[in-house]
């Protein structure tokens, strides 16, 4: 079922005087109505500042952090073992797990990332042979209500088929349904990234081989995405190119909608290399009907959302792209490195290259390692983008933590 739209924040504070937005109340006298054309938020009048950013400001304007691999539960103490006695190296990068995926989001997390495996007929990821090569019965590695949605046909979201297989929610459209419900009981979020990664890799010994991606399956994939949310719950390339001759056309030009327009909605992106890229986008110019951006060439017709993951290396064109107007995400950590030596360098780069999207394997601390983790200074949930709004912003948040009793 559709829900219904998001009230216009806009419409709230110019005609009623009253204002709800970002997490914040504020009322308007009818002799001083909010001044929403001011040049920043500090001019825009008393409690204005929300309905001035929700009016003024476009989603590349913000900056928020989220999580890498976001399904991931902890691989077990006895097979983590034993694939560490194999290769102690993979063994540490896989040592992180996360919260389910509503808790993620009530800690602020506002970019997600899920990979798929294709299963058009159900059934073919059930029983991996995990790291201690074993078989696992009838019904795999799962309580009875995970196997009997891993029998059914749909993408399921892993890591590693063989190894790293087990998730917070082992069906994709599971998962999709967790983000929806909790967005539905806050309406006015921060859009939601969410990156997808189609998983078709060589797996280890002893598993089978993933079924490669193609357009078909890529339609598939598009079909589950929608199945679950509403058109209106979705900011879609067709959304931002407009009447533009190409989405790179419409993305240069300032064609992301206005914070307003975006609060409660997702943004899907496929993060994935210019071949399954190319498939996705098949003869299309500008990912015409298509559900997802893809990752992809700052110069390509259909240019709007890059994957730079090394905000060291690539802050220089991180930068570059965001003062233009592209979407970037990166990350602020990797492989559990930055966490084993509370090593902060690659996070803060994250945060001064203006990526507006930041990934991370520690919201929280895990103190066997450091207290290594990755927040705003000021603890905002979703800030102003360092690069493009910051000065206009002043010290406001686009999204504020929520206050717990």
């Amino acid at each position: 079922m559709k829900r219904a739209g998001l009230p216009s924040v806009l419409s709230a504070a110019v005609l009623a005087c009253g204002l709800i937005a970002a997490g914040a109340a504020g009322a308007q006298a009818a002799d001083a109505p909010c001044k929403l054309d001011a040049p920043d938020a500090a001019q825009a009048g008393p409690d204005c500042a929300a309905a001035w950013m929700d009016r003024n400001l476009h989603l590349n304007d913000l900056q928020a952090i989220g999580t890498h691999n976001s399904y991931k539960l902890a691989i077990p103490a006895e097979e983590l073992a034993a694939h560490r006695a194999r290769d102690a190296a993979g063994a540490d990068s896989l040592d992180y797990a996360h919260e389910p995926l509503h808790q993620q989001l009530e800690l602020g997390a506002r970019v997600l990332e899920l990979d798929v495996y294709y299963d058009p007929k159900g059934g073919r990821y059930a029983h991996p042979p995990g790291a201690l090569r074993r078989g696992y019965g009838e019904a795999g590695p799962w309580p009875a209500p995970v196997a009997a949605q891993m029998a059914q046909p749909g993408f399921k979201v892993m890591h590693l088929a063989d190894i790293d297989f087990r998730s917070q929610c082992m069906a994709f459209v599971q998962c999709l349904r967790q983000i929806r419900a909790w967005s539905q009981n806050h309406r006015e979020h921060a859009p939601i990234l969410i990156l997808i990664n189609a998983k078709d890799g060589k797996s280890g010994p002893g598993a089978i081989a993933p079924l490669a991606f193609d357009g078909k399956a890529f339609d598939a994939l598009d079909a589950e995405i929608r199945s679950v949310f509403a058109a209106d719950e979705l900011i879609v390339p067709d959304t931002v190119r407009g009447q533009a001759k190409t989405l790179r056309e419409a993305v240069i030009a300032g064609g992301w909608p206005s914070i307003g327009q975006s609060r409660g909605k997702m943004v899907f992106a496929l993060d994935e290399d210019a071949r399954k890229v190319g498939l996705y986008r098949g003869a299309r110019r500008s990912l015409e009907g298509r559900a997802m951006f893809v990752n992809g060439d700052e110069n390509a017709a259909d240019a709007a959302y890059l994957t730079l993951n090394d905000p060291i290396a690539q802050g220089e064109r991180i930068a570059r792209a965001v003062k233009a107007g592209f979407l970037v995400r990166t990350r602020a950590d990797a492989d559990t490195v930055e966490a084993r030596h509370n090593d902060s360098r690659r996070r803060e780069a994250a945060f001064a290259s203006g990526a507006q999207y930041i990934s991370t394997d520690y919201l929280k601390p895990d103190l066997r390692f450091s207290r290594y983790r990755v927040t705003f200074p000021r603890s905002e949930v979703v800030r102003c983008n360092p690069l493009r709004a910051m000065e206009r912003c002043g010290q406001r948040p686009i999204e504020a933590a929520e206050k717990h009793d």
